[in-house]
């Protein structure tokens, strides 16, 4: 097969399209056809740079969150049959209690090829009226936006979000996750025509972060209260201290994601002051999937796909993104 492999860390010329085996599955595996695969930021760039926080074993292929169709079953495969249509629906396998997750992409060869082998639990069936390449970018986003704005941020009617990223993939969905149960979403973003993207997907207020004082912003937006979470999935230096000077005392701040950092300068005397609470966490259910797959076809959810490039053009696929000259996701077909 096909796939995009790495032999050392470096820029995005490093990935190198070339011929490889056509892994098999093994026990409690599925064989799957990839049909689109996103290239994001805080795990496929970081990763191929070599600034993932753990141990990458070379040779390599990026890709964590794949889509497509199952061609080949290994033994005891009970769950799902040849020509099912699937995502990852949980891009993480637990291997003991206590340890880190093995991921998609990271500890294994990811989807960023002709074919990826999955285990048969972390595959979720994809309805029919969605399309691989929105079936991605949902899969991939959509249940943690749903888990960290429903399970974690507890929004309700009336709340004060901050998004900020508002164009991201994930930032993106926040928005529209966070409008779903009510609250009013401040939409944050580093130009211009980001800003109107997330205005466009629900955020009330939008705040240009790069030409703006984010703080004085919130602050005014707010009456002086600021808001009642931050989802803050940048880690920019910079930004990171306005972002928690926005929160109300007794407010939240929650974080997915780093790549604008990920070392950021935490004033210690605000987080104890104002009783904040900052929480990192990935975390989402099988059923934030399927929700959030229900969601996607009942038009109430909206993905920003920015384009769609063959897999052979990932290193202008990494570099755009690397850029920031995409708004949404860049998709990979094989």
């Amino acid at each position: 097969m096909k796939a995009i492999v790495i032999r050392e860390f470096g820029p995005a010329s490093v990935m190198k399209l070339e011929e490889v085996p056509t892994p098999k599955p093994g026990p409690g595996e599925v064989l799957v056809k990839v049909a689109a695969v996103s290239v994001n930021r805080t795990l496929d760039l970081i990763v191929r740079a070599g600034q993932y926080p753990r141990a990458v074993k070379m040779p390599h292929v990026l890709g964590v969150d794949p889509t497509g169709t199952v061609v080949a079953l290994g033994e005891g495969v009970t769950k799902r049959k040849i020509g099912d249509r699937v995502c990852i629906s949980s891009r993480r396998t637990q291997r003991a209690p206590g340890s880190a997750p093995s991921m998609l992409g990271i500890d294994t060869w990811g989807g960023y090829a002709e074919f990826v082998i999955l285990h048969e639990d972390v595959t979720h069936l994809i309805p029919d009226a969605l399309d691989f390449n929105t079936a991605t970018v949902v899969a991939r986003h959509a249940p943690l936006a749903f888990n960290l704005v429903r399970a974690k941020a507890q929004l309700k009617e009336g709340d004060w979000a901050l998004v900020m990223g508002a164009a991201g993939g994930l930032g993106s969905l926040i928005i529209q996750a966070a409008r779903f149960y009510g609250a009013r979403v401040i939409g944050a973003a580093g130009a211009d025509s980001r800003v109107q993207v997330g205005r466009d997907l629900g955020a009330e207020i939008g705040i240009n972060y790069r030409t703006q004082n984010l703080t004085d912003e919130v602050k005014k937006a707010t009456d002086g209260r600021g808001v009642d979470v931050v989802f803050e999935n940048i880690g920019d230096p910079e930004l990171f201290p306005q972002a928690l000077n926005s929160i109300r005392r007794g407010g939240m701040l929650l974080t997915a994601g780093a790549h604008g950092g990920p070392i950021v300068p935490l004033n210690v005397s605000t987080l104890y002051m104002n009783a904040l609470s900052v929480i990192g966490t990935t975390e989402h259910t099988p059923d934030d999937v399927a929700a959030a797959l229900d969601a996607a076809v009942k038009g109430k959810l909206k993905v920003l796909i920015d384009r769609v490039m063959p897999l052979s053009e990932a290193v202008t696929a990494h570099e755009l993104v690397g850029e920031r000259k995409v708004a949404g996701k860049v998709i990979l077909n094989p």
